[in-house]
């Protein structure tokens, strides 16, 4: 140990924290496992020249402008505006739902007026309260363009059938009465021009931050810390005493060809007799860049095991009692502050992991200005 605070994960949120204190004169080691920082964000140059999302697509998008100002000091943001299509019993459509895609899907030519009568004459009106993602897809946009859109992929997503998962993993369900397609809805979306690994290495460019890369660390190697930053599992933390959280992984078959794979960043394939769920074009979430060549990433998911990458925080009912009582767990500890994705066992946005890496490192800017002792912190994820 080479500073006694410890940043465990060269992520956003250990990278953001790592800043933050070293702007403040705080040193701190930052260790991660993995060969690169940046996490699941990390980008990389292919030998053909296109900038590839290793470990899938990642756009940035925000309506926080502390955060916008905040990424936009290490990196120059290109505005970007993502656009997924989808393929359904062999028809491209727009996703998310929206006009085009219901006048295409059901023939018509409704005017965003007539398009919102229709589909609340299709919405299943006899279901209360939405216990399960299906009851909240048909409660309000019916059967057919849930059997359409949702009802395969989640079962490829999530390995089981959606009528078994809650409702608010679909909470707001994604549905337009215009033709606006752009996934996202904040004001400031960009991708950034090269790449994110450069902006995270900006980051953690301090002569007050030391960086270890390669390098696996568990509590137990870090008791002479006199404070912890974990964005690592929590239940590694704790060496799994309540048992694994459970995860999705996601394996990617990689192909380089000629030319235009698809003609767009992202294909959904919502069939559930097709295996993959979706296939990302590199290449698209640069459009400033011009390629003859491009690769392409072909998507599956599957429950994660031991040594998988974690992708996707499961949060079933086995799964929210362990995390309980990690969290209290985590809540008695000392000298440990979680957060970010896997700290928190949540599924988080670049942007929200941002905002609280930022607000974690101010807690403890302001605990050793007072030259109070940092209590342990856990960003609540219940």
């Amino acid at each position: 140990m080479t500073a006694p605070i410890v940043i465990v994960g060269a992520g956003f949120s250990g990278a953001v924290v790592a800043r933050q204190l070293a702007e403040a004169g705080i040193a701190s080691w930052v260790v991660d496992g993995r060969s690169h920082v940046a996490g699941n964000a990390h980008t990389e140059r292919h030998d053909n020249g296109v900038m590839v999302h290793v470990y899938g697509p990642h756009i940035f998008h925000t309506g926080h402008a502390e955060v916008w100002d905040y990424i936009n000091r290490f990196g120059d943001m290109v505005p970007y505006n993502h656009r997924v299509k989808a393929v359904s019993a062999g028809r491209v459509y727009s996703l998310p739902v929206n006009l085009h895609t219901i006048n295409q899907f059901f023939g018509t030519t409704f005017t965003p007026a007539q398009a919102r009568a229709f589909i609340a004459g299709k919405a299943d009106s006899s279901i209360g309260e939405p216990v399960s993602f299906e009851d909240q897809a048909l409660k309000f946009v019916g059967r057919e363009l849930y059997e359409a859109f949702f009802a395969g992929y989640t079962q490829k997503q999530w390995g089981m059938a959606p009528s078994e998962l809650p409702a608010s993993i679909l909470a707001r369900l994604p549905l337009r009465f215009s033709y606006e397609d752009s996934y996202f809805n904040h004001p400031w979306q960009a991708i950034p021009r090269n790449g994110y690994t450069p902006i995270v290495e900006a980051m953690l460019d301090h002569p007050l931050i030391e960086v270890s890369l390669g390098r696996q660390v568990s509590a137990g190697d870090l008791t002479d810390a006199e404070h912890v930053f974990w964005s690592g599992p929590i239940d590694e933390w704790f060496a799994h005493r309540h048992g694994r959280l459970g995860y999705r992984t996601l394996d990617f078959v990689a192909d380089e060809s000629g030319g235009d794979h698809q003609g767009c960043p992202v294909l959904n394939y919502c069939d559930v007799d097709v295996p993959h769920t979706r296939v990302t074009e590199h290449k698209h979430f640069a459009p400033w860049e011009s390629h003859d060549r491009t690769v392409t990433f072909t998507e599956f998911s599957r429950l994660a095991g031991e040594g998988d990458i974690p992708y996707y925080p499961i949060r079933l009912v086995e799964e929210k009692a362990q995390l309980h009582d990690y969290v209290s767990a985590a809540r008695s500890a000392t000298g440990v502050t979680f957060l970010g994705r896997l700290g928190t066992y949540r599924y988080l946005d670049m942007d929200v992991t941002i905002k609280e890496a930022l607000e974690v490192a101010r807690v403890f800017i302001e605990s050793r200005v007072k030259n109070s002792p940092m209590r342990s912190l856990v960003v609540d994820p219940l």
